[in-house]
């Protein structure tokens, strides 16, 4: 009778500290604790480019409110689809966030019908980093002074007439402008924004329309001239620079933004920490100064708005896409 007393005693201390364990490793412990290791941030472009520049400022200020090391990681390819795909197969558990454009959570779906996720079921906002209006550039030794110079100016070199783009957004506003302007003008993929504004500097691309966390330090440096944004407002970095309406396009009124998503999935209370450390990152002085000096404004919307907004958007461009008659390659 000792001995199996004592055999039951041993394995009802085990079977105890098992149920211990498994209350330490349970979700709602995990969840409490989080985070507890680095947080990777994923974008679908170079480094460089706007949406690098973004993740990058915002992670920084973002690790310091986590207590945890943000790191990015670049995955470009694909027009910028690549990283929203990979994400979705990552595990939903907040260590894996993503900065998403307008070009891969809303151009993408209304471009692609076969698109390997969905913008609006596949992730959810934490929070809008910036919306802003693009910048065409040509390179400061283009003799155009003006847009309507440069539109001739591509007419009458059509040996000439080409354009670099990282993006399907980049991609359809430029084709919205060759639309309404008669522009002539060659895509020439790149892998970022960045490496747009490059290749405008150094000839191999006539112009570029562009995000500005890139562009507007090399107007400033005179290596390129700015010859239009696409806001309806001129942008405060840019003064002197028209918008299309002024330049004599007003049909080319196209805003784009950016934001942090988490995989759809992702734990309730994970979600409500990203979101309240994500838009005081945004909100910081620091962050925020940073950002408006890149030519961007700041936030813009909460959550639910965003979310309204990438799927009002994807209408929207799905609309431009038919009326232009563009086609894209997978």
């Amino acid at each position: 009778m000792k001995f199996g007393g004592s055999g039951r005693r041993p394995a009802a201390l085990a079977l105890a500290a098992l149920s211990v364990l498994a209350l330490a490793i349970s979700p709602a412990a995990a969840q409490s604790d989080y985070p507890n290791r680095p947080v990777k941030v994923v974008v679908g472009f170079a480094a460089g480019g706007g949406n690098d520049i973004f993740a990058r400022l915002v992670g920084a200020k973002l690790s310091e409110i986590l207590g945890q090391q943000v790191v990015v990681e670049n995955k470009p390819g694909a027009g910028g689809r690549l990283a929203p795909e990979y994400v979705t197969q990552q595990p939903a558990d907040g260590y894996t966030l993503f900065v998403g454009p307008s070009g891969a959570m809303a151009v993408a779906a209304a471009i692609y019908p076969d698109l390997k996720y969905s913008p609006t079921k596949s992730f959810v906002p934490l929070a809008m980093i910036a919306n802003f209006p693009l910048i065409m550039v040509t390179s400061a030794d283009n003799p155009s002074k003006n847009l309507k110079e440069f539109v001739e100016w591509m007419k009458q070199h059509p040996d000439k007439a080409n354009y670099a783009s990282s993006s399907p957004a980049f991609t359809i506003v430029t084709e919205l402008f060759k639309l309404k302007s008669g522009m002539p003008g060659v895509m020439i993929p790149y892998k970022s924004s960045n490496e747009m504004n490059l290749a405008v500097i150094s000839g191999q691309a006539a112009m570029t329309i562009a995000d500005g966390p890139p562009t507007v330090p090399q107007v400033k440096g005179g290596k390129e001239r700015a010859l239009a944004v696409t806001g309806s407002q001129r942008s405060a970095e840019l003064p002197d620079t028209p918008t299309m309406a002024e330049a004599g396009y007003p049909d080319v009124n196209v805003t784009l933004w950016s934001g942090m998503f988490a995989p759809a999935g992702t734990p309730p209370a994970i979600i409500a920490k990203l979101q309240k450390a994500t838009n005081e990152a945004i909100a910081d002085p620091g962050v925020s100064e940073k950002l408006k000096a890149l030519a961007v404004n700041p936030g813009g919307a909460t959550p639910e708005q965003f979310q309204q907004i990438i799927a009002n958007d994807t209408a929207k461009f799905a609309g431009v896409v038919k009326a232009a008659n563009l086609k894209f390659e997978d």
